[in-house]
């Protein structure tokens, strides 16, 4: 089985009224569809920092591209198996997240490529961190949201 290993950078954005901005999809997993609702994140290209690949992902992905860093919130390791085109794949990624701020909240301008993956997920806004941890998907993202939780204390 190969094996693959990743750095993923991504955000948790908060708006003016203290909203977090998440991502869903249905995607198709094992031959069946599977909803997700995610944190905004994805690769770190070469030569991009993490910080740089935060926000462009969070962009790339949602379209809200008017960012700014307010906190590091850290890193977590996951490992899982993968299947795509009838091979499996051992994937480890090392995920950084940040606290972000919106700060401009009427600026949504990029258009998303349809023919990307990223156009695939839908960005909505939940009331607060209590719900979004309450509606995210998977526990390692939930992690972050509690950090996000603790710095607002």
């Amino acid at each position: 089985m190969k094996q693959v290993h990743y750095r993923a950078a991504g955000g948790v954005v908060l708006d003016e009224a203290g909203r977090v901005l998440l991502i869903e999809r249905t995607v198709t997993r094992e031959g069946q569809p599977f909803h997700e609702v995610r944190l905004p994140k994805g690769h770190v290209e070469a030569g991009e920092t993490d910080e740089q690949a935060a926000v462009r992902e969070v962009c790339e992905e949602t379209g809200y591209c008017a960012l700014a860093i307010v906190a590091d919130l850290g890193e977590s390791r996951v490992s899982y198996e993968l299947e795509r085109k009838g091979k499996r794949r051992a994937v480890t990624r090392d995920s950084h997240y940040y606290l972000m701020r919106l700060t401009d909240d009427h600026n949504r301008g990029q258009d998303m490529d349809e023919h990307k993956e990223e156009s695939l997920f839908v960005p909505i806004w939940v009331a607060g961190l209590a719900e979004a941890e309450a509606v995210l998907t998977f526990d390692e993202e939930k992690e972050f949201i509690r950090r996000a939780m603790a710095l607002s204390r």
